[in-house]
């Protein structure tokens, strides 16, 4: 079905275009992404010197898939030719690491700690509670909790939870 699609954007080079993009191939340390799609944009050329190859057979050449050859004839036609050959830069900036190791060695220390009064061992929404309470952080779910007990293979329900030998550990 993708290959009756009509194409939407045309992409017609300049010489000099040809002549950026044909470099870009033959350099030696290039991203191949970068390759990659420098060669789909000389294949889909629809000007005088291009192939004008169809979206579907350049795919095919390329092991790419057909859509990601519309994207990129779409960037081209829309913000230029360097904008297409170069990652789109992040819209949004990575997340800041909120829960780092410092956190999880005092929720650790914690969860070996002795159990609150009234209860035999923690618990996971126990501990969560207990770390705000602490002010380690200002809020924290038993799920975030729990994966980062998970992560450092602390069992609540172990026979022992680093508080006490192991049975059959000697005393040295």
């Amino acid at each position: 079905m993708e290959a009756a699609m009509s194409p939407r954007y045309r992409v017609t080079l300049t010489e000099q275009e040809r002549r950026e993009l044909d470099a870009v191939t033959k350099r030696g340390k290039t991203q191949a992404r970068k390759v990659i799609h420098a060669r789909a944009l000389l294949l889909c050329d629809a000007g005088e010197c291009g192939p004008a190859w169809t979206v579907a057979d350049t795919a095919e050449a390329l092991g790419i898939s057909s859509r990601s050859i519309e994207h990129l004839k779409k960037r081209v036609v829309e913000d230029g030719l360097d904008a297409a050959l170069e990652r789109k830069p992040r819209e949004k900036p990575p997340r800041e690491v909120t829960f780092d190791g410092a956190f999880e060695a005092r929720l650790i220390a914690l969860a070996c700690a002795e159990a609150p009064e009234g209860h035999r061992r923690w618990t996971v929404r126990l501990l969560a509670d207990k770390v705000v309470e602490l002010n380690f952080v200002a809020s924290v779910s038993h799920m975030t909790v729990q994966r980062a007990l998970k992560k450092t293979h602390c069992s609540l329900i172990a026979a022992s939870t680093g508080k006490s030998l192991r049975k059959g550990a000697r005393r040295s």
